[in-house]
């Protein structure tokens, strides 16, 4: 008998078992996508022969093959196939949701980042760049308690947030808060550079800071550290702006206005938080966008 073969063939009946060829065939897969499912065990034979290695399927699951077939077409990974058959109806459904948003997610992002580089391509820079507004300010010598991390594009708004809520939390014993918080990029991060990025929030104590810094070691890749005075130039941009990739025109139009006025950058870029996050609609101004210049 070849492995193609039919056993106990009887249409209808859940229990009859099909050579791989054979279900393959009814679920409309191959022979080899199917041998893939059963070692990342998303569909197991219902028996394998011990001598021949033959695997055998149960017409029953045909339908858990054509769903994982489906899946795959929406180009799940495979992980997140796996957790979708294995729930019941009502949180595959959920599963299956979420995922759907994460996808219209980053399809609306690659749109945006489309059409921006569309415009950057076709040299309308100053179309792209005219609606930003670039002054300068001076900023005083800061004490810093500090977070770094390596993180890629995707997930660094979490991260950002997170950060900048434990270094809050930690200002409380660190004098309180003496500025706006803010994120240096030390090295660009994309979705395949990883930084690093470092949180920073301006604490009024230095003693207490390096007390707390102290304390935490190197958790989390913690710090604390003096900033000179230094002189920014930056745009103040919406909450709506801070996403990727529209905030890659602001970065731009500060760096564009540098070049035109022959300054050069003399520290990392930046992203100063003057404003409740939270409470911000999209269309507020949250953040500014900065270089320190020389």
């Amino acid at each position: 008998m070849t492995e193609d073969a039919v056993v106990d063939v009887a249409d209808g009946d859940a229990g009859e078992l099909l050579t791989i060829g054979a279900f393959a065939a009814r679920a409309r897969l191959s022979p080899k996508a199917l041998r893939l499912y059963d070692r990342l065990g998303l569909l197991a034979p219902a028996h394998v022969d011990g001598s021949s290695g033959y695997r055998y399927y149960r017409a029953g699951q045909v339908g858990r093959a054509r769903l994982v077939a489906l899946l795959r077409q929406l180009d799940m990974p495979l992980a997140r196939v796996a957790e979708v058959v294995a729930a019941d109806g009502a949180e595959a459904a959920r599963l299956l949701d979420a995922y759907w948003a994460d996808v219209e997610a980053r399809v609306a992002g690659q749109r945006t980042l489309a059409a921006y580089l569309r415009g950057r391509l076709s040299g309308r820079s100053s179309e792209m760049y005219g609606g930003f507004v670039v002054e300068t300010v001076e900023v005083p010598e800061q004490v810093l308690v500090t977070e770094v991390r390596h993180t890629l594009v995707e997930e660094l708004p979490a991260w950002i947030g997170a950060s900048l809520g434990r270094l809050e939390e930690a200002a409380r014993v660190c004098g309180g808060l003496a500025g706006a918080p803010f994120v240096a990029y030390h090295a660009e991060v994309s979705p395949e550079s990883d930084g690093p990025a470092e949180a920073c929030v301006p604490v009024a104590d230095e003693a207490a800071a390096r007390a707390w810094a102290q304390r935490r070691g190197r958790a989390r890749g913690t710090g604390v550290r003096v900033e000179p005075a230094r002189r920014l130039a930056y745009t103040r941009i919406t909450k709506a702006q801070v996403a990727h990739p529209q905030i890659l025109a602001a970065f731009e139009a500060v760096e564009a206005w540098m070049a035109e006025r022959g300054l050069t950058a003399a520290g990392p870029c930046r992203e100063v938080y003057f404003a409740d996050w939270d409470a911000a609609g999209p269309g507020d101004p949250v953040c500014d966008v900065a270089f320190p210049v020389g």
